[in-house]
Protein backbone atom coordinates (compact mmCIF):
# COMPACT_ATOMS: atom_id res chain seq x y z
CA UNK A 1 0.00 0.00 0.00
CA UNK A 2 1.25 3.47 -0.91
CA UNK A 3 0.59 6.38 1.38
CA UNK A 4 2.62 9.45 2.14
CA UNK A 5 3.41 10.95 5.52
CA UNK A 6 4.95 14.38 5.91
CA UNK A 7 6.65 16.18 8.77
CA UNK A 8 4.52 18.76 10.62
CA UNK A 9 4.34 22.23 9.11
CA UNK A 10 4.48 23.73 12.59
CA UNK A 11 5.46 22.50 16.07
CA UNK A 12 4.72 24.38 19.27
CA UNK A 13 3.56 24.45 22.86
CA UNK A 14 0.88 26.51 24.55
CA UNK A 15 1.19 27.61 28.18
CA UNK A 16 -2.06 26.73 29.94
CA UNK A 17 -3.56 28.88 32.74
CA UNK A 18 -2.21 26.52 35.42
CA UNK A 19 1.35 26.89 34.10
CA UNK A 20 1.61 23.56 32.27
CA UNK A 21 2.59 23.31 28.61
CA UNK A 22 0.40 21.52 26.08
CA UNK A 23 2.37 20.50 22.99
CA UNK A 24 0.94 20.32 19.49
CA UNK A 25 1.84 19.98 15.84
CA UNK A 26 0.04 21.30 12.78
CA UNK A 27 -0.37 20.31 9.17
CA UNK A 28 -2.17 22.42 6.59
CA UNK A 29 -2.88 26.11 5.89
CA UNK A 30 -3.18 28.27 9.03
CA UNK A 31 -6.48 29.70 7.76
CA UNK A 32 -8.15 26.34 7.06
CA UNK A 33 -10.83 24.91 9.38
CA UNK A 34 -9.09 23.43 12.46
CA UNK A 35 -9.45 19.77 13.40
CA UNK A 36 -7.93 18.52 16.65
CA UNK A 37 -6.57 14.96 16.77
CA UNK A 38 -6.22 12.99 20.00
CA UNK A 39 -3.69 10.35 18.86
CA UNK A 40 -3.50 6.67 19.67
CA UNK A 41 -1.82 4.84 22.52
CA UNK A 42 1.75 5.91 23.25
CA UNK A 43 1.99 8.19 20.22
CA UNK A 44 2.33 11.94 19.96
CA UNK A 45 2.23 15.00 17.72
CA UNK A 46 5.07 13.44 15.72
CA UNK A 47 2.60 11.18 13.87
CA UNK A 48 -0.14 12.75 11.79
CA UNK A 49 -2.46 11.35 9.16
CA UNK A 50 -1.67 10.50 5.57
CA UNK A 51 -0.83 13.53 3.48
CA UNK A 52 -3.85 15.37 2.12
CA UNK A 53 -2.71 16.12 -1.42
CA UNK A 54 -5.24 14.35 -3.63
CA UNK A 55 -7.56 16.23 -6.03
CA UNK A 56 -10.52 15.74 -3.66
CA UNK A 57 -8.58 16.43 -0.45
CA UNK A 58 -10.38 18.71 2.00
CA UNK A 59 -8.72 21.91 3.20
CA UNK A 60 -7.98 21.33 6.87
CA UNK A 61 -5.64 22.55 9.58
CA UNK A 62 -4.86 19.33 11.47
CA UNK A 63 -3.68 19.93 15.06
CA UNK A 64 -2.31 16.87 16.86
CA UNK A 65 -2.11 17.10 20.64
CA UNK A 66 0.30 15.54 23.12
CA UNK A 67 -1.77 14.49 26.12
CA UNK A 68 -0.18 15.41 29.50
CA UNK A 69 2.99 13.46 30.25
CA UNK A 70 3.44 12.33 26.64
CA UNK A 71 5.84 13.94 24.19
CA UNK A 72 6.48 17.54 25.17
CA UNK A 73 3.33 18.14 27.27
CA UNK A 74 3.87 18.74 30.97
CA UNK A 75 2.92 15.75 33.15
CA UNK A 76 -0.21 16.02 35.26
CA UNK A 77 -0.20 13.16 37.80
CA UNK A 78 -3.67 11.95 38.67
CA UNK A 79 -5.20 13.71 35.65
CA UNK A 80 -8.76 12.90 34.62
CA UNK A 81 -10.92 13.02 31.52
CA UNK A 82 -12.41 16.27 32.83
CA UNK A 83 -8.92 17.70 33.12
CA UNK A 84 -8.20 16.88 29.50
CA UNK A 85 -11.45 18.53 28.42
CA UNK A 86 -10.42 21.68 30.26
CA UNK A 87 -7.00 21.56 28.58
CA UNK A 88 -8.72 21.45 25.19
CA UNK A 89 -11.02 24.34 26.10
CA UNK A 90 -8.05 26.40 27.30
CA UNK A 91 -6.00 25.59 24.19
CA UNK A 92 -8.85 26.61 21.91
CA UNK A 93 -9.40 29.86 23.80
CA UNK A 94 -5.72 30.76 23.88
CA UNK A 95 -5.11 29.94 20.20
CA UNK A 96 -8.37 31.32 18.85
CA UNK A 97 -9.60 27.99 17.51
CA UNK A 98 -13.22 28.53 18.46
CA UNK A 99 -15.09 25.25 18.87
CA UNK A 100 -13.31 22.98 16.40
CA UNK A 101 -14.09 19.52 15.13
CA UNK A 102 -12.10 16.68 16.69
CA UNK A 103 -10.94 13.15 15.86
CA UNK A 104 -9.84 10.50 18.33
CA UNK A 105 -7.78 7.52 17.21
CA UNK A 106 -7.45 4.23 19.13
CA UNK A 107 -6.75 4.98 22.82
CA UNK A 108 -7.15 8.67 22.07
CA UNK A 109 -10.84 8.12 21.28
CA UNK A 110 -12.19 8.11 24.88
CA UNK A 111 -10.51 11.47 25.47
CA UNK A 112 -12.12 12.87 22.34
CA UNK A 113 -15.48 11.40 23.39
CA UNK A 114 -15.13 13.20 26.73
CA UNK A 115 -14.69 16.46 24.80
CA UNK A 116 -17.79 15.73 22.73
CA UNK A 117 -19.82 14.86 25.83
CA UNK A 118 -18.82 18.19 27.37
CA UNK A 119 -19.72 20.12 24.22
CA UNK A 120 -16.15 21.36 23.82
CA UNK A 121 -16.01 20.40 20.13
CA UNK A 122 -18.43 20.82 17.24
CA UNK A 123 -18.25 17.33 15.70
CA UNK A 124 -16.34 14.12 16.35
CA UNK A 125 -14.78 11.28 14.36
CA UNK A 126 -13.94 8.17 16.41
CA UNK A 127 -11.38 6.20 14.36
CA UNK A 128 -10.51 2.65 15.43
CA UNK A 129 -11.64 3.81 18.84
CA UNK A 130 -10.94 1.90 22.04
CA UNK A 131 -14.29 0.70 23.37
CA UNK A 132 -15.45 0.97 26.99
CA UNK A 133 -14.39 -2.58 27.73
CA UNK A 134 -14.94 -2.13 31.48
CA UNK A 135 -18.68 -1.99 30.75
CA UNK A 136 -18.74 -5.71 29.82
CA UNK A 137 -15.66 -7.31 31.43
CA UNK A 138 -17.17 -10.81 31.54
CA UNK A 139 -17.12 -10.98 27.73
CA UNK A 140 -13.38 -10.28 27.48
CA UNK A 141 -10.51 -12.78 27.07
CA UNK A 142 -9.08 -13.87 30.42
CA UNK A 143 -5.87 -11.81 30.33
CA UNK A 144 -7.60 -8.60 29.33
CA UNK A 145 -10.43 -9.20 31.81
CA UNK A 146 -7.88 -9.49 34.62
CA UNK A 147 -6.37 -6.11 33.68
CA UNK A 148 -9.81 -4.49 33.59
CA UNK A 149 -10.65 -5.96 37.00
CA UNK A 150 -7.31 -4.79 38.41
CA UNK A 151 -7.93 -1.28 37.04
CA UNK A 152 -11.33 -1.21 38.76
CA UNK A 153 -10.09 -2.63 42.06
CA UNK A 154 -6.69 -0.95 42.35
CA UNK A 155 -6.01 1.79 39.77
CA UNK A 156 -2.62 2.59 41.30
CA UNK A 157 -1.46 -1.03 40.91
CA UNK A 158 -2.77 -1.08 37.35
CA UNK A 159 -0.87 2.11 36.59
CA UNK A 160 2.32 0.49 37.89
CA UNK A 161 1.70 -2.47 35.59
CA UNK A 162 1.23 -0.29 32.52
CA UNK A 163 4.31 1.75 33.47
CA UNK A 164 6.45 -1.30 32.61
CA UNK A 165 5.80 -0.77 28.92
CA UNK A 166 8.48 0.62 26.60
CA UNK A 167 8.44 1.92 23.02
CA UNK A 168 9.81 -1.43 21.82
CA UNK A 169 7.14 -3.34 23.75
CA UNK A 170 4.42 -1.20 22.19
CA UNK A 171 5.81 -1.77 18.69
CA UNK A 172 6.06 -5.52 19.24
CA UNK A 173 2.51 -5.69 20.63
CA UNK A 174 1.04 -3.84 17.66
CA UNK A 175 2.98 -5.91 15.15
CA UNK A 176 1.92 -9.16 16.82
CA UNK A 177 -1.78 -8.29 17.01
CA UNK A 178 -2.36 -6.63 13.63
CA UNK A 179 -3.76 -8.26 10.46
CA UNK A 180 -1.66 -8.36 7.32
CA UNK A 181 -3.60 -5.44 5.84
CA UNK A 182 -2.40 -3.22 8.72
CA UNK A 183 1.13 -4.59 8.69
CA UNK A 184 1.46 -3.51 5.05
CA UNK A 185 0.91 0.05 6.33
CA UNK A 186 2.93 -0.14 9.54
CA UNK A 187 5.97 -1.79 7.96
CA UNK A 188 6.20 0.61 5.04
CA UNK A 189 9.53 2.44 5.46
CA UNK A 190 8.11 5.96 5.73
CA UNK A 191 5.37 4.98 8.12
CA UNK A 192 7.52 2.71 10.29
CA UNK A 193 10.07 5.48 10.86
CA UNK A 194 7.39 8.03 11.80
CA UNK A 195 5.55 5.58 14.03
CA UNK A 196 8.67 4.53 15.90
CA UNK A 197 9.68 8.18 16.34
CA UNK A 198 6.26 8.92 17.86
CA UNK A 199 6.58 5.93 20.23
CA UNK A 200 10.00 7.07 21.42
CA UNK A 201 8.67 10.61 21.81
CA UNK A 202 5.71 9.40 23.89
CA UNK A 203 8.07 7.85 26.44
CA UNK A 204 10.56 10.73 26.43
CA UNK A 205 9.46 11.76 29.94
CA UNK A 206 9.09 8.16 31.11
CA UNK A 207 6.13 5.76 31.00
CA UNK A 208 3.81 7.56 33.43
CA UNK A 209 1.88 9.44 30.74
CA UNK A 210 1.07 6.27 28.84
CA UNK A 211 0.22 4.42 32.06
CA UNK A 212 -2.24 7.11 33.17
CA UNK A 213 -3.84 7.18 29.71
CA UNK A 214 -4.37 3.43 29.83
CA UNK A 215 -5.89 3.38 33.31
CA UNK A 216 -8.38 6.06 32.26
CA UNK A 217 -9.25 4.37 28.98
CA UNK A 218 -9.54 0.90 30.49
CA UNK A 219 -11.76 1.95 33.42
CA UNK A 220 -15.38 3.06 33.37
CA UNK A 221 -15.79 6.31 31.50
CA UNK A 222 -17.22 9.03 33.78
CA UNK A 223 -19.13 10.86 31.07
CA UNK A 224 -22.52 10.28 29.48
CA UNK A 225 -22.34 8.97 25.92
CA UNK A 226 -26.12 9.30 25.71
CA UNK A 227 -25.84 13.02 26.36
CA UNK A 228 -23.56 13.76 23.40
CA UNK A 229 -25.30 16.39 21.30
CA UNK A 230 -22.75 16.92 18.51
CA UNK A 231 -22.53 14.82 15.32
CA UNK A 232 -20.42 11.68 15.75
CA UNK A 233 -19.07 9.29 13.11
CA UNK A 234 -17.34 6.04 14.05
CA UNK A 235 -14.87 4.49 11.60
CA UNK A 236 -13.63 0.92 12.01
CA UNK A 237 -11.74 -1.38 9.69
CA UNK A 238 -13.63 -4.62 9.23
CA UNK A 239 -10.46 -6.60 10.06
CA UNK A 240 -9.88 -4.75 13.34
CA UNK A 241 -10.15 -7.21 16.23
CA UNK A 242 -8.21 -5.17 18.79
CA UNK A 243 -10.13 -1.97 19.52
CA UNK A 244 -13.74 -3.05 19.90
CA UNK A 245 -15.36 -6.49 20.20
CA UNK A 246 -18.00 -5.61 17.58
CA UNK A 247 -16.25 -2.91 15.53
CA UNK A 248 -18.01 -0.17 17.45
CA UNK A 249 -21.60 -1.32 16.89
CA UNK A 250 -22.60 -1.19 20.57
CA UNK A 251 -20.62 2.00 21.10
CA UNK A 252 -22.42 3.70 18.21
CA UNK A 253 -25.77 2.60 19.58
CA UNK A 254 -25.04 4.43 22.85
CA UNK A 255 -24.42 7.79 21.10
CA UNK A 256 -27.52 9.61 19.80
CA UNK A 257 -27.49 9.90 16.01
CA UNK A 258 -24.03 8.39 15.60
CA UNK A 259 -23.15 6.98 12.19
CA UNK A 260 -20.87 3.95 11.93
CA UNK A 261 -18.67 3.26 8.93
CA UNK A 262 -17.23 -0.25 8.52
CA UNK A 263 -14.38 -0.19 6.01
CA UNK A 264 -13.53 -3.48 4.25
CA UNK A 265 -10.02 -4.72 3.65
CA UNK A 266 -8.28 -2.95 6.54
CA UNK A 267 -8.03 -3.09 10.33
CA UNK A 268 -6.80 -0.52 12.83
CA UNK A 269 -4.80 1.40 10.22
CA UNK A 270 -7.96 2.93 8.73
CA UNK A 271 -6.97 6.43 9.92
CA UNK A 272 -4.13 6.42 7.38
CA UNK A 273 -5.70 4.46 4.54
CA UNK A 274 -8.92 6.54 4.62
CA UNK A 275 -7.72 9.94 5.87
CA UNK A 276 -9.53 11.95 3.19
CA UNK A 277 -13.07 10.55 3.63
CA UNK A 278 -12.75 10.63 7.42
CA UNK A 279 -11.73 14.29 7.53
CA UNK A 280 -14.07 15.33 4.72
CA UNK A 281 -17.04 13.77 6.54
CA UNK A 282 -15.96 15.32 9.84
CA UNK A 283 -15.80 18.82 8.34
CA UNK A 284 -19.20 18.36 6.69
CA UNK A 285 -20.69 17.36 10.05
CA UNK A 286 -19.11 20.38 11.74
CA UNK A 287 -20.52 22.72 9.08
CA UNK A 288 -23.94 21.02 9.07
Amino acid sequence: MTLRLTAPDRLGTTRLPDGRDLAWSEWGPPGAPPVLLSPGAATTRRLGTAALDGPAAPAVRLIVLDRPGLGASTPAPGRTFAGFVQDVRDLCALRGLGRPAMAGNSQGAPFALACAAAGAVSALAVVSGSDEIAAEPAALPAGLRELVELTAADPAAAEETFARFTPRAMWDMVMASSPESDLAVYRAPGFAAAYREALEDAFAQGPAGYARDTVLAMGRWPFDLGGIAVPVDLWYGAQDTAHSPDNGAALAARIPGAERHLVPGIGGAVLWTHTEPILRTLLERARG
